[in-house]
């Protein structure tokens, strides 16, 4: 699951959830709380307006028959019996007309009414309505009552407008047979009270016994009948005190009933109850709409911060990659200073740590690799070293042997040739013959004495402090006119403050004869002929430089220069032991003995020997 996912959730459940669960707790409890509250005001306001309509009706009652007791009935003359009802008519604007009845109810007059008054207190009246009106009350009910007695007689509807009306009747004398006033009252005047007690969304009914609305605060209910819901509470109220809630389905309506026994009638409140509601329901599409929104909110806002936090992650995995990729120059951006803050100011810490610790191991390696490729250097001119020196044991011990060998037949034919010589005139044709085999005798004595030399291992050298410049004279006094008759340009660079060497001055000068002979021999056939000498001081040691402009040494036979018998000459002779012999020499004298050369472009051997 997402990060982005997985916030949602979170703030769902630590946040919406709980929010909507106490919102729709408290709308719930609100609900039930204001539906208790309008049922106890609808009862409030059925039991107030059933004793406000009970008031008003017996106000009137009894103000017709406290007029009636106080009048003159009996001794009255028609006229002053029409007067007084004319006086009675004007007690109250709910009386819409009198009559006199005698004891049996039957008219004594016409109805004492104002037709041309409106039709909402004087509805039209006729001879069915006189009738009417003095049938309306059962006046056997009282005969024996006092004067200004009176009695409410049912409700009925006006005969003439369809108008609810009720019949009072007023006892006009003492005895059984005295007659008696009958006032008609209209609901009109009820019917304003009830508007105005009715709020908006409430309906005040004014009924009787059978069901029928007496009284509206609408207008166009009056005489109607009531539902079957609203008679079955209205039966079940009749006779008891206070008033008592419904509520009805189809619609959903809250209804109240009061009963007024004295008046026979109930008062019901009816109110529609998404109407009674609507705060409550109201307040919840409000929640639900701030649930709707806040999570909206919370979406965007989760948006923003998981998108901003997923590119700051993505930038860390970047980096962890690039680390893993060997970049460890790469770095994280610092935004804020929030967590990931520290963990991207870590990461580079690391980074930079990572960093210095490769610069570490890889100066290491440089520094490992230099010193291995200088121990390896070392190593392999060790045994390169340990190589020629083998070489030159083997070639020693051959050359010893060879060199025992021959000298003792060289010795005999050296001597009888002598002896020859010595029994030969000069001008003797064999006398040529016989110096010639000396020569060639010689000769090979001298070889066999070099490889006797070469041989003696052990032998240790007579090392003795030696001018090094003096030792390249004396070698230049033996070889200079052979070097300049062969058309060489000998040139010399003798440092005079060139300290004196350590060496055994016979082998030295041998090795300085040596090179100047392969020097000679090299640049026979070159055309430029220059042979130089130099001698000075390196790092502390003495050296002895030989170059020459002959034809050089190939990179292929130069690591074989210094083995006993090998020689680049084209003719060879026996100076071709003179480099391994030159070799040992200066080896054994403590130094080194350096060669640089290039095919075709000359030779520079450099001979280092320590200070005396």
């Amino acid at each position: 699951m997402r990060l982005y996912q997985q916030l949602i959730l979170f703030m769902l459940a630590a946040t919406v959830l709980p929010l909507a669960i106490v919102g729709f707790l408290l709308l719930s409890r609100s609900e039930q709380a204001l539906a208790q509250r309008i049922d106890d005001q609808q009862r409030e306001l059925a039991t107030a307006t059933a004793e406000a309509v009970e008031a008003s009706l017996m106000e009137v009652v009894n103000g017709l028959a406290r007029s009636a007791e106080l009048l003159p009935w009996e001794r009255a003359t028609p006229d002053e019996v029409r007067g007084m009802l004319l006086l009675l008519y004007g007690q109250s604007t709910t009386v819409s007309a009198v009559i006199q009845v005698d004891a049996n109810g039957q008219p004594l007059g016409p109805a004492v009414f104002r037709s041309a008054e409106p039709l909402e207190r004087h509805p039209a009246f006729d001879a069915a309505n006189v009738r009417q009106l003095a049938h309306a009350v059962p006046v056997e009910q009282f005969r024996d009552g006092g004067k200004g007695q009176a009695a409410l007689g049912s409700a009925y509807v006006h005969a003439g407008s369809g108008v609810a009306a009720v019949a009072v009747a007023v006892k006009l004398g003492a005895s059984e047979e005295a007659p008696y006033a009958v006032a008609e009252l209209v609901f009109t005047q009820l019917e304003a009270l009830l508007a105005r007690r009715a709020s908006d969304g409430q309906r005040l009914d004014v009924v009787d016994t059978e069901g029928r609305v007496l009284a509206s605060s609408q207008a166009a209910r009056r005489m109607a009948a009531l539902e079957p819901e609203l008679r079955e509470a209205l039966t079940s109220v009749q006779g008891t005190d206070g008033g008592r809630g419904f509520q009805l389905k189809d619609p959903a309506r809250r209804v109240s009933v009061a009963w007024v026994d004295t008046l026979e009638m109930g008062v019901v409140v009816t109110e529609d109850e998404a109407l009674a509601l609507t705060p409550v329901r109201e307040l919840r599409t409000t929640v639900l709409a701030s649930v709707a929104g806040a999570l909206l909110v919370l979406l965007a806002l989760g948006a923003l911060f998981t998108r901003r936090l997923d590119r700051r992650l993505s930038q860390v995995v970047q980096g962890a990659e690039a680390y893993g990729r060997g970049e460890l120059e790469r770095r994280l951006p610092v935004e804020g200073q929030d967590e990931l803050s520290e963990l991207a100011s870590t990461f580079n810490r690391m980074g930079e740590e990572l960093e210095a610790s490769r610069a570490r191991l890889m100066s290491w390696n440089d520094d490992l690799r230099v010193r291995v490729e200088e121990a390896t250097a070392d190593l392999r001119a060790a045994q390169l070293q340990l190589v020629e020196a083998q070489k030159l044991a083997a070639v020693g011990q051959l050359g010893a042997g060879v060199a025992h060998e021959i000298n003792n037949p060289l010795a005999g034919i050296l001597g009888n040739v002598q002896l020859l010589l010595l029994d030969r005139a000069a001008d003797d044709m064999d006398f040529e013959t016989l110096r010639k085999i000396e020569q060639s005798a010689k000769r090979c004595k001298d070889i066999t004495q070099n490889l006797l030399r070469f041989s003696q291992q052990r032998e240790r050298p007579d090392l003795r402090p030696v001018d090094l410049n003096a030792v390249v004279r004396d070698a230049l006094s033996l070889t200079e006119n052979q070097t300049r008759g062969e058309g060489i340009d000998l040139v010399t660079e003798l440092s005079a403050e060139v300290p004196r060497v350590k060496a055994d001055p016979g082998h030295l000068s041998q090795v300085v004869l040596a090179l100047l002979s392969n020097a000679r021999t090299a640049m026979m056939k070159t055309p430029v002929k220059r042979l130089t000498l130099r001698t000075g001081e390196r790092d502390g040691m003495c050296i002895l430089e030989v170059e020459d402009t002959g034809k050089g040494i190939a990179e292929n036979i130069r690591p074989r220069i210094f083995e006993p018998f090998f020689t680049t000459k084209d003719v060879w002779s026996n100076v071709g032991l003179g480099l391994s012999v030159a070799w040992r020499i200066i080896t054994e004298a403590g130094g080194t003995l350096e060669v640089r050369s290039e095919a075709g472009q000359g030779a520079r051997f450099t001979i280092v020997l320590p200070r005396a």
